[in-house]
């Protein structure tokens, strides 16, 4: 455990301190795209945050190699290189989209290809375990379609969910870290060393995740862009493969008693058709709406629209933060659900537990307006929205002066009807330029 945080840390680390930098390159290259439509950002923000992520993946692998224990993925395993091999692919594919802006085909195909790569070094579903009948063995053709498919679908359920600031790299944070817990137990508890390297995986995500979210938080300086929401992806699904397709459940009878008993155990995470529902549920299923909402309306699978989870909850009320925090939860509430499932499946006590949750889950989507208020002696500790009025805010005060002159600056460009400069150090301006108000939400017939 003490040479997967270590690993963790580093990775988390280099992402941290490689973002800095790669935002200022974004600038002077250019990356900057104009605000789009759909777009819920009210200022150009760098993209190309893959690129730190892509080096915190390189970090963590390269201190893996070196560490006593998990040194021994490397040498009985090619899963690493494999993994290594379809990320620089797939991120060399969002880095340019990211600057040029390239057709959707064009990174299907990449991700297709990025997938074949990996499935040729050995990353590949080689058997399905299906409850009530026990380990299905694939031909080639048949296990390199569905590891194709796995990849592909995952690394655009990551994609289309990357709308809001920190949304993308907080779920799948979530995901890797009950993904982590689930491969921890099968390596540790049952002791079968095919599901090292899915644990290593899951390990150095949450790393690349941990150490660019503090620069992507709301209000976000820098985007990861696809190149990072497609290598987050990727990385997610080949975990997924690793666990699934390489670790024979029939490894796990002298635990569990048979081979069915063994795959009923581990159903919840398990089935290769079911993990990318369990562990990214909620990704998952806004992919799935997307495609469905923009077939319907006879246009392309991949055409861009503001109809995502997230803006509708943007559209009923709930702030950018709070709409994160409902994703986050909806996410956390799933996965770990499953993996609580899958450690003890015969408990009523989770089921009711995940019932109540989502009654919670339920009263926090309708009440989208409601602001919690925390008590006096902890305001210091706050942001300013959740104190109570009249009470001891001193960065309220501290920042009365600079709201006060840009009110007023904008009531003199109202009169005017011309757009009043933003100055620096408003607060809510996030980058060198800003544009001024706008509306958040186009206008619907």
């Amino acid at each position: 455990m003490r040479e997967y945080l270590l690993t963790l840390c580093i990775t988390a680390a280099v992402t941290y301190l490689l973002t800095g930098p790669v935002r200022k390159f974004a600038i002077v290259a250019g990356a900057m795209p104009e605000i789009r439509a759909r777009d819920v950002h009210r200022e150009p923000t760098p993209r190309l945050g893959g690129i730190a992520m892509f080096f915190g993946l390189c970090a963590g692998l390269l201190v893996a190699d070196h560490l006593t224990n998990l040194s021994e993925v490397f040498t009985k395993s090619n899963e690493p290189r494999a993994l290594l091999s379809g990320a620089a692919l797939i991120w060399l594919i969002g880095v340019l989209d990211d600057k040029f802006e390239i057709d959707a085909l064009i990174k299907l195909g990449g991700q297709m290809i990025a997938a074949g790569v990996m499935v040729m070094q050995g990353l590949t579903i080689l058997w399905l375990p299906i409850p009530g009948v026990g380990n299905v063995a694939l031909t080639q053709w048949q296990g390199t379609l569905l590891t194709v498919a796995l990849v592909v679908i995952t690394i655009n359920a990551v994609n289309f969910v990357d709308g809001l600031d920190g949304l993308a790299a907080g779920m799948v944070c979530i995901a890797a870290a009950a993904f982590f817990l689930y491969a921890y137990r099968v390596w540790v508890s049952y002791g079968i060393e095919a599901a090292a390297p899915a644990t290593l995986f899951a390990a150095i995500l949450m790393g690349m995740c941990l150490g660019f979210l503090p620069h992507n938080m709301h209000p976000a300086r820098i985007f990861m862009g696809d190149s990072g929401s497609m290598l987050i992806g990727l990385v997610l699904a080949a975990g997924a493969i690793s666990i699934t397709g390489q670790l024979d459940p029939d490894a796990l009878n002298l635990y569990a008693g048979s081979e069915k008993a063994a795959v009923h155990q581990t159903v919840p995470v398990y089935i290769p058709l079911l993990l990318p529902l369990t562990i990214i549920a909620v990704p998952t299923a806004d992919l799935v709406l997307a495609i469905v909402r923009r077939t319907w309306r006879g246009q392309s699978p991949f055409a861009a629209d503001r109809g995502h989870l997230h803006h509708r909850l943007l559209e009923i009320g709930h702030s950018h933060s709070r709409a994160v925090l409902i994703m986050y939860f909806w996410s956390a509430l799933i996965a770990f659900g499953a993996l609580a499932y899958s450690v003890n499946s015969a408990s009523m006590w989770i089921v009711l537990g995940v019932v109540f949750l989502s009654a919670v889950g339920l009263v926090l989507l309708l009440l989208p307006r409601f602001t919690p208020r925390v008590p006096v002696w902890a305001q210091r500790f706050v942001p300013p929205r959740y104190r109570r009025r009249g009470g001891v805010a001193e960065a309220a005060e501290s920042a009365g002066s600079a709201e006060t002159e840009a009110a007023g600056a904008t009531a003199e460009a109202a009169g005017t009807g011309e757009r009043a400069p933003v100055g620096a150090g408003v607060p809510g301006v996030n980058g060198a330029t800003a544009i001024g108000a706008r509306s958040r939400f186009a206008d619907r017939p």
